[in-house]
């Protein structure tokens, strides 16, 4: 069995980072809502990490784990909320700090006769993000670690291998933070740290094997990361029986559908593809409503695929490209519904006429995981590094309604926008790029003439999982002859203008 750390959530905006750190030490962790520890544990728990919250202990409704059968018998780490609730819960004092506790501080004293801050540096930088502190430990407490202004910025408990800290050690502004994760891990939880793409497409294709049998499996691919590590990985795991359909729904990028159906038959998989855009398009015809476009193509999407897999004669299962982060999302720290999915996002559900068993061979991956594994597999990088692409596709980049004119247009555009970066070798320095297409015109002159034209507007951010997203700043020199090269070579287009909103207050898509 896996060993793993088990990260109980109470609501932090931290809480995927510590996952992330820990699996970066090559140790597979889980997150589960703070209320369903005793669900989550198994044998192969080998310690067990509380969360921060934006929660405070002091509050009458705070969050109160029930840690039976963890505390005491297993590590446990306590980080910012998680710290604060192990104190007042053993009769400790939490109180509300005169200045809030915001940002880099730095240790002034370390015990590093503890194992947690074993090699950890007097006057090592640390990440504070509190409104509450703890004033008075209990008596069976001992402080390890105190920054200038919190005296008990770590502690460790006596007779258990339970710690506590007031700061965020996921963080990179903590300097030394994924070291003190690392000697959690390692010298308190005995970890072995070989949870590694390799050893996971080993298991994982074991366990495809033995849950699948010789049952046919269906998926949907979209030319994404996701969906094709998990085409690859059921593809090693049973071979013919998994059919792939990739459906062109005539808002992909410009020649995307022949170039992504000719690399995914290269790599041995068994695809289908359908031609559907003028469904598609003609369905919406006169549709200006984001929300309307997005149901039009969502629906459409479902019927397209759900009669080419009713064409496979027993098929049992659809698998999905889900990957942790959609999981983690859909439940809240309470262990509710979260409060916001898009209308065109399917992760977790199917039409009831669509009576497949789910199978989700990524649903344990963050996405970065997801692109190592897919290396670890062989799979070129030009699939692997490839931008993000919104499921809606080029629908949701022509703002108002949707026509072939204008999704030539945007093609064409974005074809040179999104090739320029690949030229000039600063494709991998964007997160994503693309060009929407306004729904304005604007007076022009070309040569002699006038002209009265389209605007578009280039897009290009930097991020790690799309939920912050700050704008590239590209080259002027490049962004002019991008410019150039769309009003000279696109019919249509008069005008373009460059996007320097970030996320938030802004989105990276405009609609």
């Amino acid at each position: 069995m896996q060993e793993k750390i088990l990260i109980l959530d109470f609501g932090s905006q931290y809480t995927q980072l510590i996952g992330r750190r820990v699996r970066e030490l090559n140790v597979y962790c889980e997150i589960h809502p703070f209320n369903k520890a005793q669900e989550a544990m198994d044998e192969s728990v080998k310690g067990v990490i509380l969360s921060g919250s934006p929660s405070s202990v002091r509050d009458e409704k705070a969050p109160q784990p029930d840690l039976t059968g963890i505390r005491g018998k297993l590590p446990l780490l306590g980080v910012c909320y998680g710290a604060q609730w192990l104190a007042q819960n053993d009769g400790g004092s939490v109180e509300a700090s005169e200045t809030r506790e915001y940002g880099r501080s730095n240790l002034a004293y370390v015990d590093r006769r503890f194992d947690l801050l074993k090699g950890i540096d007097d006057n090592s930088q640390v990440w504070m993000s509190h409104g509450d502190t703890i004033e008075k430990l209990p008596e069976n407490f001992t402080v390890i670690g105190s920054t200038h202004d919190v005296k008990n910025a770590a502690f460790k408990i006596e007779d258990e291998t339970t710690y506590g800290i007031q700061f965020h050690p996921e963080v990179y502004h903590s300097t030394q933070g994924k070291e003190l994760l690392k000697n959690y891990i390692g010298k308190i939880c005995k970890c072995k740290q070989d949870w590694t793409p390799a050893s996971f497409v080993e298991s994982t294709v074991a366990g495809l094997k033995e849950k699948l049998g010789n049952d046919k499996v269906v998926l949907g691919l979209s030319g994404g990361v996701d969906s094709t590590v998990a085409g690859v990985l059921l593809n090693k795991a049973i071979g013919d029986n998994l059919t792939c359909i990739f459906v062109d729904n005539g808002l992909l990028r410009k020649d995307e559908f022949e170039t992504v159906l000719e690399n995914y038959k290269g790599m041995g998989l068994n695809v289908i593809g359908v031609d559907a855009g003028d469904k598609f398009i003609g369905d919406l015809a006169g549709v200006t409503d984001p929300e309307g476009k997005r149901k039009i193509i969502g629906r459409d999407f479902i019927e397209v695929f759900d009669d080419e897999a009713h064409k496979i004669k027993d098929v049992v299962w659809l698998a999905q490209g889900t990957i942790y982060p959609d999981v983690i999302e859909s439940v809240s720290a309470t262990g509710g519904p979260s409060a916001t999915i898009k209308s065109h996002h399917n992760v977790g559900g199917l039409p009831d006429f669509m009576k497949l068993k789910v199978v989700e061979p990524l649903n344990l991956l963050f996405k970065d995981e997801v692109r190592r594994v897919g290396r670890a597999m062989g799979i070129k990088d030009e699939l692997l590094g490839r931008h993000p692409f919104p499921g809606p596709g080029l629908g949701i980049r022509i703002l108002g309604d949707v026509t072939k004119e204008k999704v030539r247009m945007l093609q064409e555009a974005d074809a040179i926008f999104v090739n320029g970066l690949k030229e000039n070798d600063l494709y991998d320095d964007v997160w994503q790029a693309g060009v929407m297409l306004l729904p304005v015109k604007s007076v022009g002159v070309m040569g002699d003439e006038r002209t009265y034209e389209s605007v578009v507007s280039l897009r290009a951010v930097q991020s790690t999982d799309g939920m912050t997203a700050d704008w590239v700043h590209l080259p002027y020199e490049f962004l002019a002859k991008v410019s150039n090269d769309i009003i000279n070579k696109v019919p249509g287009i008069n005008r373009v203008v460059y996007d320097i909103s970030s996320k938030p207050p802004a989105t990276i898509e405009w609609e």
